[in-house]
């Protein structure tokens, strides 16, 4: 907890309604001279499940199921489905949540995220705090006693990875921030093949090196759409510290190993036709998509111009798509 103060910042003597957030001093709210109304209920709950980033928590999720199709070589019981589903909501909730309480500055200096429940004190910090290492020890203790403890030790080395490794130590230091921050969102996959066969195996390194290379291109299309944000918050972000076509370059590459690493787990598992012919398929549009998007800022666009969110949404399609592939694939066999 100490290191965790340390790092995101205390509050000031004085003005109650005055904080400093790393380098950023805020003013809460005030309604005619009084602090805003507290929250209801309802509103706080909101709050509480806004700061385990569901939308996130789809996304790994969607990274895990499949896994488990294809470590079962078909329909895998219902019970290790549920269990390891609940496990890992309540693994990325907790890492989420305390991402979120180590970057509430960042997240008060970003116009993407300044609504975020920290950043509107809708939820203190250290009740999220509390929130987060709470729903890790629950993960935990759950994913050990009612899936296995090598799938507990995964979710919660991950978790501490992307809380100490990534939040804490890579983030606001080195333009590598989210290539190697990123290996956090990898773990699902070597939990999902955990729960079944209670071992490691190289079929799911394979997905997790998917999960590795899509990550880069995917975080930084976003990133680009909000390059002035991350500037403003003093976040080494690739695009920040590089110029656009640099950036396209490296979204380039990132997305030929990713689709090259996709086509592996075809030999490496012994898929089905079902699966390489959909990782080509879903490969080709995604190589195309970044190279219209290299293309358009050859063409010297800027800003908006570049529409990077279009790959953006297209990764979360093609990482959807494809590991649903891969259990349509398991179960067809």
């Amino acid at each position: 907890m100490a290191t965790l103060d340390f790092v995101a910042g205390r509050r000031l003597g004085g003005d109650p309604r005055r904080r400093r957030l790393g380098r950023h001093t805020l003013t809460a709210p005030v309604t005619d001279g009084r602090p805003a109304a507290a929250p209801g209920w309802r509103a706080r709950l909101a709050a509480y499940v806004a700061l385990t980033k569901p939308r996130i928590i789809e996304l790994l999720l969607v990274t895990t199921v499949p896994v488990m199709f294809l470590a079962a070589r078909g329909v895998p019981p219902l019970w290790p489905v549920l269990a390891t589903l609940a496990g890992g909501t309540l693994a990325a909730g907790s890492a989420n949540a305390l991402n979120c309480y180590i970057d509430r500055d960042i997240d008060m200096a970003m116009r993407r995220t300044r609504r975020r429940p920290l950043a509107t004190e809708v939820v203190q910090p250290r009740a999220a705090l509390v929130f987060g290492i709470v729903l890790g020890v629950a993960a935990t203790l759950l994913l050990g006693l009612a899936v296995n403890w090598l799938s507990a030790a995964l979710a919660l080395g991950a978790n501490l990875f992307y809380v100490f490794g990534y939040s804490i130590l890579l983030k606001r230091r080195t333009p590598q921030n989210i290539v190697w921050g990123g290996l956090a969102g990898c773990f699902p996959t070597l939990i999902g093949w955990t729960a079944i066969t209670g071992k490691l195996g190289w079929t799911p390194f394979v997905l997790f090196l998917v999960v590795f290379f899509w990550t880069p291109p995917h975080f930084w299309a976003l990133a680009m759409r909000y390059r002035e944000d991350y500037a403003a918050a003093n976040v080494p972000m690739l695009p920040v510290v590089a110029e656009a076509a640099e950036v396209a370059r490296q979204i380039v590459r990132y997305s030929w190993v990713m689709v090259a690493t996709s086509v592996l787990l075809w030999p490496v598992a012994e898929t089905g036709w079902v699966y390489p012919a959909v990782a080509l398929g879903l490969g080709a549009a995604f190589l195309r998509e970044a190279y219209l998007l290299k293309a358009r800022v050859r063409s010297g666009a800027t800003g908006a111009a570049i529409r990077p969110m279009r790959l953006f949404h297209w990764s979360n399609t093609y990482l959807t798509l494809l590991f649903v592939a891969v259990a349509v694939d398991a179960v067809l066999r």
